[in-house]
């Protein structure tokens, strides 16, 4: 390898850790860690809070922490229910199951000091907005968490093709409530590129190139929005295997449910040694569902989770999240 060339790809993974770590250093209140959404609270990030009955101001500094709690619209913004475990002098955490929030993909919160004080965050936040009640826009703001989240190996690659004299190009859509500063694109050889681990669902999204929002001129999939204009769209599937582990003397199990409008012939199950299963590609969202064996209907007998129907019937229920 010549010089030149070396010298290039140093710059360029210069330029990545860089632009990586300025994201992430204006990311505050959670990272992702595997399966879980870790709150994080540090004092020194803050500088004023708010009185709960009426909204006083007061300097951070003359408050002495007690205790510390994450309320957001995922617990109703309770003032007492999720409490952070101090892990140092300054800081706060508390762990939680990505699978424990609902198919929503982004979420506002905030830090409450003493089960009384919210911690306003700093305008040069990247994960904040505006607060609002009532349909108004208050003088605060919340931080916000979205379940989606930079990873090489995701299950969403977004890739721009050319604009290699841009500056900047931003991926914003319904996955980070269009944040126009978040996840940075990273430059490619033909263009720009980003993948995502992203929960099963429907998302609408548009790149950012140097302030100029465009539509992903390579996929046909888009919607119209409400300023007169189109989102493009893309669609995150999970692979679901059903498993019914009794009848193994049957000849025929057919999987039926309200993901095949319960057609009773086309998903016909396939016999294992510990019984009979069938996998298929599903959306994010709750599907009804039972086995038919040898023509007759039953519900998994495996599965402790039922629901009735609008007819009256009892089905078992798959969520897919």
């Amino acid at each position: 390898m010549n010089k030149t060339v070396a010298h290039i790809i140093i710059l360029f993974l210069v330029f990545i850790t860089t632009t990586t770590f300025a994201q992430n250093s204006k990311v505050k209140g959670y990272r992702i860690e595997g399966d879980e959404i870790v709150f994080s609270f540090d004092k020194r990030d803050y500088k004023k809070v708010t009185n709960n009955n009426f909204g006083a101001e007061k300097d951070f500094e003359d408050i002495d922490i007690n205790s510390v709690v994450v309320a957001g619209e995922f617990n109703n913004w309770s003032l007492k229910k999720w409490r952070m475990v101090k892990i140092s002098e300054n800081s706060y955490e508390l762990r939680k199951k990505i699978e424990d929030f609902t198919d929503e993909f982004s979420w506002e919160f905030k830090f409450v000091i003493n089960n009384y004080y919210w911690a306003e965050p700093s305008k040069d936040i990247v994960n904040i907005s505006r607060a609002t009640k009532n349909g108004k826009k208050l003088n605060v703001y919340n931080l916000n968490f979205t379940t989606a989240y930079v990873d090489e190996n995701g299950n969403a690659t977004f890739k721009l093709k050319g604009f290699k004299n841009a500056h900047n190009v931003i991926l914003s859509g319904t996955f980070n409530k269009w944040n126009e500063d978040y996840f940075n694109m990273v430059p490619t050889d033909d263009g720009w590129e980003l993948t995502l681990q992203l929960k099963p669902g429907e998302y609408e999204y548009k790149f950012i190139v140097d302030g100029k929002w465009m539509e992903d001129p390579s996929n046909n999939l888009k919607k119209r929005n409400e300023f007169d204009g189109y989102n493009s769209i893309i669609k995150i599937y999970k692979w679901v295997t059903f498993h019914l582990k009794t009848n193994l003397n049957a000849k025929k199990v057919i999987l039926s449910g309200s993901f095949n409008d319960w057609d009773e012939n086309k998903y016909r199950m396939i016999k294992t040694e510990n019984g009979w299963e069938y996998t298929l590609k599903l959306f994010g969202g709750k599907y009804h569902y039972k086995f038919i064996v040898d023509d007759y209907w039953m519900v998994d007998p495996n599965n402790p989770v039922k629901e009735f129907d609008y007819d009256g019937n009892i089905n078992s229920v798959c969520i897919v999240k």
